[in-house]
């Protein structure tokens, strides 16, 4: 029996479809991913704006939400003036005067600082001399003793050489006085504040820098419960001011605006114009 020959195969010269479309099929797939990445929520992009701005907010928003970076100018230096470099010095002299007034002050009533009877303080305001009133005044008087008068010209002689205002402030405890003279604390620390005046005056201080003023009871330095505290209390005070004065200006009223005719109301004649 002859043998049969086998069927020939012919090449098949589509197969390069399947090919093609799997690289069709995987091109579109990369670019739908590229796609939906690209895509920007719109919502989330607003929120992360809004986020950014409260944490930056001296940079300004466009209307579309968008950030938009300013550079700020930077101020130019301005150069101190003339004028306060004088006050700068007016001001370094002034503390170095009333330094040496300080030390001369301490100088003059050691002795009653020593014994704690005198509290010299030098603030940023100028030096306050603080003078227990039990060696200045007897109970309930307003008469210096004669032991500290020579201490208080003494002091008076150290301020008719300087320039600085003064302010002698009386002070009291809050036991209640009430006589013929003085009524109350506050006509005795008033009055107490005027007797040192009177003396600095008397002494060559120029009226024109002197105020006394009397506070009674109403300035404590330590509670009114004890004896101590009350005698603490009781003191003047003789303030030597190193502030420059400072000119005022005057406040001016604002000009009173007049009706005009044609918003005058209806029947109502309009005010007259105030005469000048």
């Amino acid at each position: 029996m002859a043998r049969r020959k086998p069927i020939e195969e012919h090449d098949n010269h589509e197969r390069w479809l399947v090919s093609y479309a799997d690289f069709i099929t995987l091109l579109f797939a990369f670019f739908v991913v590229m796609y939906a990445l690209s895509s920007v929520n719109e919502g989330k992009y607003r929120v992360l704006s809004d986020s950014m701005v409260s944490a930056f907010r001296n940079v300004p928003v466009n209307s579309v939400g968008q950030l938009s970076l300013v550079i700020p100018t930077p101020a130019p230096v301005q150069k101190p003036s003339l004028a306060s470099k004088t006050q700068e010095k007016v001001r370094q002299k002034q503390r170095q005067e009333m330094r040496n007034v300080a030390k001369e002050i301490l100088e003059v009533m050691a002795p009653l600082v020593e014994q704690g009877k005198v509290r010299i303080l030098e603030t940023s305001r100028g030096v306050t001399i603080e003078i227990n009133d039990s060696i200045l005044f007897s109970p309930g008087q307003a008469l210096i003793q004669p032991p500290l008068a020579k201490a208080m010209q003494s002091v008076a002689a150290v301020l008719v050489a300087t320039d600085f205002p003064i302010t002698i402030e009386g002070h009291t405890d809050d036991v209640p006085i009430k006589n013929a003279q003085f009524p109350s604390n506050w006509e005795l620390s008033a009055v107490r504040a005027t007797t040192v005046l009177r003396l600095f005056a008397d002494a060559g201080v120029a009226a024109t820098r002197l105020t006394a003023i009397g506070y009674a009871d109403t300035r404590p330095v330590e509670p009114n419960v004890l004896a101590d505290g009350r005698a603490r209390n009781r003191r003047v005070s003789i303030l030597i001011d190193s502030q420059i004065p400072e000119t005022g200006t005057e406040v001016q009223l604002q000009e009173q605006q007049t009706v005009e005719p044609d918003r005058a109301s209806p029947g109502r004649a309009a005010p007259p114009a105030a005469a000048r």
